[in-house]
Protein backbone atom coordinates (compact mmCIF):
# COMPACT_ATOMS: atom_id res chain seq x y z
CA UNK A 1 0.00 0.00 0.00
CA UNK A 2 1.15 3.45 -1.14
CA UNK A 3 1.64 6.23 1.65
CA UNK A 4 2.67 9.64 1.74
CA UNK A 5 2.15 13.03 0.71
CA UNK A 6 -2.02 12.95 -0.80
CA UNK A 7 -1.73 9.19 -1.89
CA UNK A 8 -5.45 9.14 -1.12
CA UNK A 9 -6.43 11.32 -4.02
CA UNK A 10 -4.53 9.51 -7.13
CA UNK A 11 -4.72 6.36 -5.71
CA UNK A 12 -7.38 3.93 -7.14
CA UNK A 13 -10.91 2.84 -5.74
CA UNK A 14 -9.49 -0.66 -4.82
CA UNK A 15 -6.76 0.98 -2.97
CA UNK A 16 -9.01 3.62 -1.07
CA UNK A 17 -11.24 0.14 -0.41
CA UNK A 18 -8.82 -2.10 0.67
CA UNK A 19 -7.18 1.18 3.06
CA UNK A 20 -10.23 1.80 4.50
CA UNK A 21 -11.43 -1.37 5.11
CA UNK A 22 -8.30 -2.11 7.48
CA UNK A 23 -9.67 0.70 9.63
CA UNK A 24 -10.97 0.57 12.68
CA UNK A 25 -13.48 2.78 14.10
CA UNK A 26 -11.83 5.01 15.59
CA UNK A 27 -9.09 5.29 12.70
CA UNK A 28 -11.83 6.33 10.31
CA UNK A 29 -12.97 9.19 12.68
CA UNK A 30 -9.78 10.31 12.58
CA UNK A 31 -8.56 10.30 9.13
CA UNK A 32 -10.31 13.31 8.02
CA UNK A 33 -7.73 15.38 10.34
CA UNK A 34 -4.78 13.48 9.40
CA UNK A 35 -3.30 16.25 7.04
CA UNK A 36 -0.52 14.08 5.96
CA UNK A 37 -2.94 11.75 4.20
CA UNK A 38 -5.18 14.33 1.91
CA UNK A 39 -2.22 17.57 1.77
CA UNK A 40 -1.07 18.21 -2.14
CA UNK A 41 3.63 17.79 -1.89
CA UNK A 42 4.08 21.85 -1.91
CA UNK A 43 1.35 21.52 1.61
CA UNK A 44 3.78 19.87 3.63
CA UNK A 45 6.47 20.99 5.77
CA UNK A 46 10.28 20.29 3.96
CA UNK A 47 12.97 18.39 5.94
CA UNK A 48 15.83 19.88 7.39
CA UNK A 49 16.58 22.44 9.88
CA UNK A 50 15.38 25.56 7.65
CA UNK A 51 14.52 28.84 9.85
CA UNK A 52 11.28 29.57 7.16
CA UNK A 53 9.42 27.88 4.98
CA UNK A 54 7.94 29.95 2.22
CA UNK A 55 4.92 28.38 0.76
CA UNK A 56 4.64 30.48 -3.10
CA UNK A 57 1.65 29.55 -4.83
CA UNK A 58 -1.53 31.13 -7.34
CA UNK A 59 -4.47 31.88 -6.64
CA UNK A 60 -6.75 29.50 -4.52
CA UNK A 61 -3.76 27.09 -4.76
CA UNK A 62 -3.91 25.37 -0.68
CA UNK A 63 -1.83 28.61 0.70
CA UNK A 64 -4.06 29.02 3.52
CA UNK A 65 -4.99 25.35 4.62
CA UNK A 66 -1.38 24.55 4.63
CA UNK A 67 -0.55 27.35 6.79
CA UNK A 68 -3.21 26.54 9.25
CA UNK A 69 -2.54 22.70 9.45
CA UNK A 70 1.29 23.73 10.12
CA UNK A 71 -0.04 25.32 13.16
CA UNK A 72 -1.77 22.59 14.22
CA UNK A 73 1.12 20.44 13.44
CA UNK A 74 3.41 22.76 15.61
CA UNK A 75 1.33 23.13 18.61
CA UNK A 76 -0.27 19.76 19.25
CA UNK A 77 0.85 16.70 21.01
CA UNK A 78 0.08 13.18 20.98
CA UNK A 79 -3.17 13.76 23.21
CA UNK A 80 -5.66 16.97 23.28
CA UNK A 81 -3.92 18.15 26.60
CA UNK A 82 0.16 16.86 25.83
CA UNK A 83 2.19 19.31 24.70
CA UNK A 84 3.38 20.14 21.45
CA UNK A 85 6.74 21.30 19.84
CA UNK A 86 6.10 25.19 19.89
CA UNK A 87 3.55 26.83 22.39
CA UNK A 88 3.82 30.44 21.90
CA UNK A 89 2.53 31.03 18.22
CA UNK A 90 2.30 34.77 16.25
CA UNK A 91 -0.13 34.96 13.68
CA UNK A 92 0.47 37.72 11.23
CA UNK A 93 -1.30 39.00 8.24
CA UNK A 94 -1.74 42.45 7.06
CA UNK A 95 -4.67 43.64 9.27
CA UNK A 96 -6.42 42.02 11.92
CA UNK A 97 -9.42 41.07 10.26
CA UNK A 98 -7.78 39.52 7.59
CA UNK A 99 -5.92 36.93 10.12
CA UNK A 100 -9.46 36.95 12.07
CA UNK A 101 -11.60 36.10 9.06
CA UNK A 102 -8.63 33.96 7.08
CA UNK A 103 -6.67 32.27 9.51
CA UNK A 104 -8.60 31.77 12.61
CA UNK A 105 -11.91 31.55 10.90
CA UNK A 106 -12.07 31.30 7.18
CA UNK A 107 -12.78 27.82 5.80
CA UNK A 108 -9.27 26.40 5.39
CA UNK A 109 -8.02 28.62 8.82
CA UNK A 110 -7.11 27.25 12.25
CA UNK A 111 -10.49 26.48 13.75
CA UNK A 112 -11.92 24.51 10.64
CA UNK A 113 -8.79 22.12 10.03
CA UNK A 114 -8.97 21.23 13.96
CA UNK A 115 -10.30 18.46 15.31
CA UNK A 116 -13.33 19.01 18.14
CA UNK A 117 -10.51 17.63 20.66
CA UNK A 118 -8.16 19.70 20.10
CA UNK A 119 -9.82 22.98 18.71
CA UNK A 120 -8.74 25.98 20.18
CA UNK A 121 -10.97 28.82 21.66
CA UNK A 122 -10.92 32.82 19.74
CA UNK A 123 -10.45 35.05 22.88
CA UNK A 124 -11.58 38.45 21.29
CA UNK A 125 -10.85 40.75 23.42
CA UNK A 126 -7.74 39.45 23.65
CA UNK A 127 -7.03 38.25 20.48
CA UNK A 128 -6.09 35.40 20.60
CA UNK A 129 -5.93 31.68 20.39
CA UNK A 130 -5.98 28.96 23.18
CA UNK A 131 -5.52 25.55 22.67
CA UNK A 132 -6.73 22.86 25.30
CA UNK A 133 -3.21 21.97 26.55
CA UNK A 134 -2.02 25.64 27.04
CA UNK A 135 -0.53 26.53 24.36
CA UNK A 136 -1.40 29.92 22.35
CA UNK A 137 -1.60 32.08 18.96
CA UNK A 138 -1.62 35.72 19.35
CA UNK A 139 -3.09 37.96 16.34
CA UNK A 140 -1.02 40.75 14.94
CA UNK A 141 -1.54 43.23 12.32
CA UNK A 142 1.20 44.32 9.61
CA UNK A 143 0.22 47.69 10.00
CA UNK A 144 1.37 48.20 13.57
CA UNK A 145 5.16 46.78 13.58
CA UNK A 146 5.91 47.80 16.59
CA UNK A 147 3.04 45.63 18.57
CA UNK A 148 5.43 42.83 17.89
CA UNK A 149 7.59 45.04 19.93
CA UNK A 150 7.78 42.92 23.73
CA UNK A 151 5.93 39.22 23.32
CA UNK A 152 8.28 36.45 22.20
CA UNK A 153 7.45 33.48 19.81
CA UNK A 154 9.01 29.71 19.01
CA UNK A 155 6.89 29.56 16.07
CA UNK A 156 4.98 32.13 14.01
CA UNK A 157 2.57 32.12 10.58
CA UNK A 158 2.93 34.96 7.99
CA UNK A 159 -0.09 35.25 5.87
CA UNK A 160 0.26 37.48 2.18
CA UNK A 161 3.80 39.02 2.82
CA UNK A 162 4.26 40.26 -0.66
CA UNK A 163 1.05 42.59 -0.48
CA UNK A 164 2.01 44.45 2.94
CA UNK A 165 2.64 47.84 3.52
CA UNK A 166 4.80 47.82 6.06
CA UNK A 167 6.66 44.28 5.15
CA UNK A 168 9.69 45.12 5.49
CA UNK A 169 9.54 46.52 9.41
CA UNK A 170 6.46 44.28 10.71
CA UNK A 171 9.01 40.96 9.26
CA UNK A 172 11.97 42.74 11.21
CA UNK A 173 10.39 43.23 14.54
CA UNK A 174 9.29 39.57 13.94
CA UNK A 175 12.30 38.22 13.80
CA UNK A 176 13.26 39.49 17.31
CA UNK A 177 10.15 38.49 18.54
CA UNK A 178 11.23 34.88 17.40
CA UNK A 179 13.17 33.73 19.95
CA UNK A 180 11.76 31.35 22.31
CA UNK A 181 12.33 27.21 22.22
CA UNK A 182 15.68 25.07 20.56
CA UNK A 183 14.83 26.08 17.46
CA UNK A 184 12.03 28.79 16.19
CA UNK A 185 10.40 28.47 12.86
CA UNK A 186 8.17 30.41 10.77
CA UNK A 187 6.00 29.66 8.10
CA UNK A 188 5.21 32.29 5.11
CA UNK A 189 2.17 31.60 2.75
CA UNK A 190 1.97 34.11 -0.19
CA UNK A 191 1.13 35.01 -3.69
CA UNK A 192 4.73 36.36 -5.10
CA UNK A 193 4.88 39.70 -6.20
CA UNK A 194 8.18 41.48 -6.62
CA UNK A 195 9.35 43.48 -3.14
CA UNK A 196 12.26 43.26 -1.82
CA UNK A 197 11.41 41.73 1.62
CA UNK A 198 10.00 38.23 -0.30
CA UNK A 199 13.22 38.27 -2.65
CA UNK A 200 15.71 39.01 0.65
CA UNK A 201 13.89 36.04 2.65
CA UNK A 202 14.34 33.86 -0.24
CA UNK A 203 18.24 34.26 -0.83
CA UNK A 204 18.71 33.15 2.64
CA UNK A 205 20.36 30.04 3.28
CA UNK A 206 17.75 29.08 5.99
CA UNK A 207 14.95 28.81 3.91
CA UNK A 208 13.22 26.46 2.26
CA UNK A 209 10.28 27.33 -0.36
CA UNK A 210 7.52 24.98 -2.12
CA UNK A 211 5.68 26.34 -4.84
CA UNK A 212 2.70 25.16 -6.45
CA UNK A 213 0.17 26.73 -9.24
CA UNK A 214 -3.56 27.27 -8.77
CA UNK A 215 -4.22 24.11 -10.86
CA UNK A 216 -2.91 21.87 -8.52
CA UNK A 217 -5.31 22.62 -6.25
CA UNK A 218 -8.44 22.25 -8.92
CA UNK A 219 -9.94 19.47 -7.25
CA UNK A 220 -11.02 22.10 -4.40
CA UNK A 221 -12.11 24.92 -7.30
CA UNK A 222 -15.20 25.95 -9.04
CA UNK A 223 -14.66 24.78 -12.39
CA UNK A 224 -16.23 27.93 -13.88
CA UNK A 225 -13.67 29.86 -11.47
CA UNK A 226 -10.81 28.06 -13.22
CA UNK A 227 -12.52 28.45 -16.54
CA UNK A 228 -12.80 32.18 -16.04
CA UNK A 229 -8.94 33.13 -14.83
CA UNK A 230 -7.34 31.00 -17.37
CA UNK A 231 -9.32 32.69 -19.82
CA UNK A 232 -8.29 36.06 -18.84
CA UNK A 233 -4.92 35.91 -16.95
CA UNK A 234 -3.62 32.71 -18.92
CA UNK A 235 -0.43 33.72 -21.29
CA UNK A 236 0.04 36.99 -19.86
CA UNK A 237 2.92 38.57 -16.88
CA UNK A 238 0.39 38.63 -14.60
CA UNK A 239 -1.03 34.83 -14.86
CA UNK A 240 2.67 33.56 -14.52
CA UNK A 241 2.17 35.65 -10.85
CA UNK A 242 -1.49 35.14 -9.54
CA UNK A 243 -1.64 31.91 -11.20
CA UNK A 244 1.32 30.39 -11.44
CA UNK A 245 2.96 31.52 -8.29
CA UNK A 246 6.15 32.70 -10.40
CA UNK A 247 8.23 35.57 -8.86
CA UNK A 248 8.37 37.96 -11.66
CA UNK A 249 11.17 40.48 -10.99
CA UNK A 250 10.56 44.13 -12.68
CA UNK A 251 14.48 44.92 -12.90
CA UNK A 252 14.50 48.35 -11.80
CA UNK A 253 15.32 50.98 -14.37
CA UNK A 254 13.67 48.48 -16.76
CA UNK A 255 12.31 50.21 -19.91
CA UNK A 256 9.15 48.20 -18.95
CA UNK A 257 6.98 47.40 -16.27
CA UNK A 258 4.35 44.85 -15.47
CA UNK A 259 1.83 47.68 -15.17
CA UNK A 260 2.55 49.39 -18.11
CA UNK A 261 2.05 45.79 -20.08
CA UNK A 262 -1.12 44.71 -18.44
CA UNK A 263 -2.48 48.55 -19.14
CA UNK A 264 -2.15 48.28 -22.82
CA UNK A 265 -3.90 44.14 -23.05
CA UNK A 266 -6.54 44.09 -25.23
CA UNK A 267 -8.66 40.78 -25.94
CA UNK A 268 -8.91 41.28 -30.14
CA UNK A 269 -6.99 42.94 -32.43
CA UNK A 270 -8.83 45.50 -34.83
CA UNK A 271 -8.51 45.32 -38.06
CA UNK A 272 -5.13 45.90 -39.20
CA UNK A 273 -3.22 47.76 -42.53
CA UNK A 274 -0.02 45.80 -42.42
CA UNK A 275 1.30 42.90 -40.73
CA UNK A 276 5.13 41.48 -40.17
CA UNK A 277 7.08 38.97 -38.59
CA UNK A 278 10.03 39.71 -37.51
CA UNK A 279 12.91 37.42 -36.58
CA UNK A 280 15.99 37.65 -34.39
CA UNK A 281 18.23 34.85 -35.44
CA UNK A 282 20.33 32.19 -33.12
CA UNK A 283 24.00 32.61 -33.72
CA UNK A 284 24.65 29.16 -34.05
CA UNK A 285 22.12 26.42 -35.30
CA UNK A 286 22.44 23.53 -32.93
CA UNK A 287 20.25 22.33 -30.14
CA UNK A 288 22.21 24.27 -27.77
CA UNK A 289 21.50 27.31 -29.23
CA UNK A 290 19.82 30.75 -28.02
CA UNK A 291 15.96 30.94 -28.81
CA UNK A 292 15.25 32.11 -32.39
CA UNK A 293 12.97 35.31 -31.62
CA UNK A 294 10.14 35.52 -33.91
CA UNK A 295 7.18 38.01 -33.19
CA UNK A 296 4.36 38.85 -35.08
CA UNK A 297 2.90 42.72 -35.32
CA UNK A 298 0.47 44.37 -36.70
CA UNK A 299 -0.29 48.52 -37.61
CA UNK A 300 -3.24 50.47 -37.77
CA UNK A 301 -1.61 53.42 -40.24
CA UNK A 302 -4.57 55.79 -40.23
CA UNK A 303 -3.11 59.52 -40.65
CA UNK A 304 -0.34 60.57 -39.73
CA UNK A 305 2.72 58.29 -38.04
CA UNK A 306 2.12 60.08 -34.67
CA UNK A 307 -1.49 58.19 -35.23
CA UNK A 308 -0.18 55.11 -36.25
CA UNK A 309 -0.99 51.94 -33.38
CA UNK A 310 0.57 48.93 -33.09
CA UNK A 311 -0.54 45.52 -31.62
CA UNK A 312 1.51 42.69 -30.62
CA UNK A 313 -0.48 39.30 -32.02
CA UNK A 314 1.70 35.98 -31.32
CA UNK A 315 5.14 34.80 -29.88
CA UNK A 316 6.25 32.02 -32.74
CA UNK A 317 9.90 31.84 -30.58
CA UNK A 318 11.41 28.17 -31.53
CA UNK A 319 14.59 27.01 -29.79
CA UNK A 320 15.30 25.35 -33.07
CA UNK A 321 17.76 22.79 -33.94
CA UNK A 322 18.54 24.19 -37.79
CA UNK A 323 18.69 27.47 -39.36
CA UNK A 324 15.80 25.84 -41.72
CA UNK A 325 13.63 24.68 -39.04
CA UNK A 326 13.48 29.09 -37.34
CA UNK A 327 12.97 29.37 -41.20
CA UNK A 328 9.79 27.42 -41.52
CA UNK A 329 8.37 28.57 -38.38
CA UNK A 330 8.71 32.13 -39.15
CA UNK A 331 7.08 31.56 -42.27
CA UNK A 332 4.33 29.88 -40.94
CA UNK A 333 3.69 32.56 -38.80
CA UNK A 334 3.77 34.47 -42.06
CA UNK A 335 1.11 31.99 -43.30
CA UNK A 336 -1.08 31.95 -40.13
CA UNK A 337 -1.46 36.01 -39.76
CA UNK A 338 -1.41 36.98 -43.76
CA UNK A 339 1.65 38.62 -42.76
CA UNK A 340 2.78 41.47 -45.74
CA UNK A 341 6.60 41.51 -44.48
CA UNK A 342 9.34 39.44 -43.19
CA UNK A 343 11.76 41.10 -41.39
CA UNK A 344 15.44 39.56 -39.88
CA UNK A 345 18.51 40.79 -38.09
CA UNK A 346 21.12 39.77 -40.13
CA UNK A 347 24.47 41.06 -38.10
CA UNK A 348 25.25 37.10 -37.27
CA UNK A 349 24.05 35.55 -40.05
CA UNK A 350 24.70 37.79 -43.16
CA UNK A 351 23.20 37.05 -46.69
CA UNK A 352 22.87 33.32 -45.27
CA UNK A 353 19.77 34.40 -43.63
CA UNK A 354 17.82 35.45 -46.41
CA UNK A 355 19.91 32.68 -48.48
CA UNK A 356 18.24 30.04 -45.82
CA UNK A 357 14.24 32.06 -45.97
CA UNK A 358 14.52 31.97 -49.59
CA UNK A 359 15.32 28.28 -50.29
CA UNK A 360 12.03 27.55 -48.38
CA UNK A 361 9.65 30.20 -50.13
CA UNK A 362 12.12 32.32 -53.26
CA UNK A 363 8.84 34.47 -53.53
CA UNK A 364 8.65 35.88 -49.65
CA UNK A 365 8.60 39.73 -49.19
CA UNK A 366 11.61 39.81 -46.90
CA UNK A 367 13.70 42.84 -45.44
CA UNK A 368 17.13 42.40 -43.57
CA UNK A 369 17.90 44.71 -41.21
CA UNK A 370 21.50 45.41 -39.58
CA UNK A 371 21.87 46.37 -35.52
CA UNK A 372 24.55 49.47 -35.49
CA UNK A 373 23.21 50.27 -31.62
CA UNK A 374 23.67 48.41 -28.72
CA UNK A 375 20.23 46.45 -28.20
CA UNK A 376 19.03 49.44 -24.99
CA UNK A 377 19.71 52.03 -27.35
CA UNK A 378 16.88 50.52 -29.81
CA UNK A 379 14.59 49.40 -27.59
CA UNK A 380 14.59 53.41 -25.81
CA UNK A 381 12.23 54.37 -28.89
CA UNK A 382 9.95 51.22 -28.75
CA UNK A 383 9.74 51.71 -24.79
CA UNK A 384 8.53 55.24 -25.56
CA UNK A 385 5.58 54.44 -27.89
CA UNK A 386 4.45 51.57 -25.30
CA UNK A 387 4.24 55.13 -22.46
CA UNK A 388 2.42 56.95 -25.18
CA UNK A 389 -0.52 53.72 -25.17
CA UNK A 390 0.55 53.35 -28.65
CA UNK A 391 1.72 49.70 -28.56
CA UNK A 392 -0.76 46.86 -27.18
CA UNK A 393 -0.76 43.34 -26.12
CA UNK A 394 -2.92 40.19 -27.43
CA UNK A 395 -2.60 37.50 -24.59
CA UNK A 396 0.08 34.96 -24.63
CA UNK A 397 3.15 36.56 -24.27
CA UNK A 398 4.19 36.28 -21.34
CA UNK A 399 7.80 34.82 -22.12
CA UNK A 400 8.03 38.13 -24.09
CA UNK A 401 7.06 40.00 -21.54
CA UNK A 402 9.65 38.54 -19.33
CA UNK A 403 12.57 40.16 -21.11
CA UNK A 404 10.72 43.06 -21.54
CA UNK A 405 10.97 43.85 -18.10
CA UNK A 406 14.49 42.79 -17.77
CA UNK A 407 15.42 45.17 -20.65
CA UNK A 408 16.96 48.20 -18.83
CA UNK A 409 18.93 51.65 -20.01
CA UNK A 410 22.28 49.75 -19.45
CA UNK A 411 21.73 46.51 -21.09
CA UNK A 412 19.54 43.15 -20.44
CA UNK A 413 19.75 41.77 -17.28
CA UNK A 414 18.43 38.66 -17.32
CA UNK A 415 20.05 34.94 -18.48
CA UNK A 416 21.05 34.55 -21.98
CA UNK A 417 20.02 36.64 -24.74
CA UNK A 418 16.75 38.48 -25.18
CA UNK A 419 15.94 36.88 -28.43
CA UNK A 420 12.07 37.78 -27.82
CA UNK A 421 12.56 41.14 -27.42
CA UNK A 422 14.74 41.75 -30.05
CA UNK A 423 12.77 40.29 -32.39
CA UNK A 424 9.94 42.61 -31.16
CA UNK A 425 11.95 45.40 -31.85
CA UNK A 426 12.57 44.83 -35.15
CA UNK A 427 9.31 44.56 -35.74
CA UNK A 428 7.69 47.83 -34.10
CA UNK A 429 10.69 49.60 -35.76
CA UNK A 430 9.70 48.44 -39.32
CA UNK A 431 5.81 49.36 -38.40
CA UNK A 432 6.14 52.45 -36.53
CA UNK A 433 9.34 54.50 -36.29
CA UNK A 434 10.64 53.87 -40.06
CA UNK A 435 7.92 55.60 -41.88
CA UNK A 436 9.31 55.17 -45.64
CA UNK A 437 9.10 51.59 -45.15
CA UNK A 438 5.53 51.74 -44.40
CA UNK A 439 2.78 51.38 -47.06
CA UNK A 440 -1.10 51.43 -46.42
CA UNK A 441 -3.61 49.52 -48.19
CA UNK A 442 -6.82 51.26 -48.81
CA UNK A 443 -8.70 49.34 -46.08
CA UNK A 444 -8.38 51.77 -43.20
CA UNK A 445 -9.32 51.50 -39.71
CA UNK A 446 -8.42 52.88 -36.34
CA UNK A 447 -8.31 51.19 -32.77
Amino acid sequence: MRSGAGWLASATLDEVDAFLGGLGDNALMALPWLFEFWALPHQLAPDGAWKSWVIMGGRGAGKTRAGAEWVRAEVEGSGPHDPGRSRRVALVGETIDQVREVMVFGDSGILACSPPDRKPQWEAGRRRLVWPNGAIAQVFSAHEPESLRGPQFDAAWVDELAKWKKAEDTWDQLQFALRLGDHPRQVVTTTPRNVGVLKTILKNPSTVVTHAPTEANRAYLAASFLEEVRSRYEGTRLGAQELDGMLLEDVEGALWSTSMLETGRMDNAPKLDRIVVAVDPPVTGHAGSDECGIIVVGAVTDGPPQNWRAVVLEDASVTAASPDAWARAALAAMERHGADRLVAEVNQGGDLVETVIRQIDPLVPFRAVRATKGKAARAEPVAALYEQGRVRHLRGLAKLEDQMCRMTTRGYDGKGSPDRLDALVWGVWELMIEPSSVYRRPQIRGL
